[in-house]
């Protein structure tokens, strides 16, 4: 497309321009045009491509058939994340890895299941520590205490930096050490069962409410042997 040739300004008594200055105003009309045109598609182009791999993830979850969604490589959505590698051999980097990945694809399935004290199954719902101890079991077969207080005991403890997909994130929301539990899915965010009334849903650490209330973090090691 000679986009930039319509807005040279020819000769006078060039032929192309029989109406002179009225035809070249035209011209500099539809070139504008064209490159707005240009503008649109490039801007349409730059928005089509995701920025945020765990938002692309979430926003497929409700057009994805959950058989092909669950088929795909695990390790994928894991390092689309920019996981830190823990400091141990590589073999076993990558079978961690793959474990906590399993967690976080897992997680999604139970998106929108309603809170229930107590509860821990898909029938009746889940409270938050009836969560990660159903979580744990279906996504890597080991089974967690019950309360989010004892689960904080029975795992290892690391910095908020070191968190990586499938860790367990811990919060202060009832006046007690360890009352709130949730699964960190990375980009700073955790997915967790709130509180009565609400869904099991993806959120933000780093809002305010939660920021005041993080109790620390645990990872959950596989039993050896």
């Amino acid at each position: 497309m000679r986009l930039f040739s319509l807005m040279e300004t020819p000769p006078a008594s060039s032929p192309a321009h029989p109406a002179g200055p009225r035809a070249r105003h035209w011209d500099i009309r539809l070139a504008g045009a064209c490159i707005a045109l240009c503008l649109v598609h490039a801007g349409a182009w730059a928005q089509s491509e995701p920025a945020d791999p765990l938002e692309h993830f979430l926003g497929n979850l409700n057009h994805a058939d959950p058989s092909v969604l669950y088929s795909q490589p695990r390790l994928t959505f894991a390092r689309e994340m920019a996981l830190p590698a823990p400091a141990t051999p590589t073999a076993t980097v990558e079978e961690h890895v793959r474990t906590l990945s399993e967690v976080v694809l897992t997680a999604m399935g139970y998106l929108d299941k309603p809170y229930r004290y107590g509860g821990h199954s898909m029938n009746e719902g889940f409270d938050c520590s009836g969560f990660v101890v159903s979580l744990f079991q279906r996504a890597t077969g080991q089974t967690l205490p019950r309360t989010a207080a004892e689960q904080a005991r029975a795992t290892r403890t690391i910095n908020k930096q070191e968190l990586i997909p499938g860790d367990l994130v811990f919060f202060n929301t009832m006046r007690r050490q360890y009352s709130h539990v949730g699964i960190y899915v990375g980009d700073g965010r955790f997915i967790h069962s709130p509180r009565a009334g609400s869904k099991i849903r993806v959120e933000r650490m780093d809002t305010s409410y939660w920021q005041k209330r993080f109790n620390g973090a645990r990872r959950v090691v596989a039993a050896e042997g």
